[in-house]
């Protein structure tokens, strides 16, 4: 069934970010910054969310996981819009420690670490949304 291909999906997406944020920290010794530490509150608990929605498929699990995963996508858009220079960035919540535009990494030019976010929230989000819109969803 699609649906429960789809639920996988996000479930491999979550944790993969989650891994993947926790691999730039703790790893690489990359210090994450304000924004993305918010990107993370929104990320870590999909994880879990998913995983219950791999057993019991109801409605709830995925109203959760939509409402996480845009809001963490409102924040990636501001983290990249901030970042590639777009708004100014004095109006930046980054104030004190890591700033939210410096560099750590850029694969291929353009992959960033705001870029990966920002494309996990979307993917997620647009797989929980397309789940509730689903006609056999459990009510």
């Amino acid at each position: 069934m699609i649906k429960d291909l789809l639920v996988q999906i996000a479930f491999c997406l979550a944790v993969v970010a989650t891994a993947g944020s926790l691999f730039f920290s703790e790893v690489m010794k990359l210090p994450p910054c304000i924004l993305c530490w918010y990107q993370r509150i929104f990320m870590y608990p999909l994880v879990f969310i998913f995983a219950v929605g791999l057993f019991r498929k109801t409605k709830d699990t995925f109203i959760h996981s939509s409402v996480l995963s845009c809001v963490g996508l409102f924040i990636a858009i501001y983290h990249n819009l901030l970042y590639y220079k777009l708004i100014p960035e004095n109006i930046t919540p980054c104030t004190t420690g890591v700033s939210c535009t410096s560099k750590q990494i850029e694969w291929l030019g353009f992959i960033t670490i705001p870029f990966l976010s920002l494309v996990s929230f979307a993917l997620i989000a647009i797989i929980s949304i397309l789940i509730l819109k689903k006609k056999d969803n459990p009510a």
